[in-house]
């Protein structure tokens, strides 16, 4: 992928991911845009509540995935950097 098209895409993500936050927040947790692979994968960090709720993976891909990929399409997956 060239590099114009990551950076347009780069930021689209980040507008949705911008949408997504207070949702985060509101339970005390948030989410950090990181990057977005050659691959189509937007790697995230999640911080706070997020990063410790036994329930993190659940919200990234049924919350946080399904909206970016609403959005756009192109998108393969959100994957968390930080959880285990």
């Amino acid at each position: 992928m060239d590099i114009a098209k990551n950076i347009e895409l780069s930021k689209k993500v980040e507008a949705v991911i911008d949408q997504i936050r207070p949702y985060l927040q509101s339970d005390g947790g948030d989410i950090s845009f990181v990057e977005l692979t050659d691959d189509m994968i937007v790697n995230v960090e999640l911080h706070g509540a997020c990063g410790s709720c036994p329930h993190s993976a659940m919200t990234l891909k049924h919350g946080v995935e399904e909206a970016v990929k609403r959005a756009i399409p192109e998108i393969q997956s959100v994957e968390a950097i930080n959880l285990m």
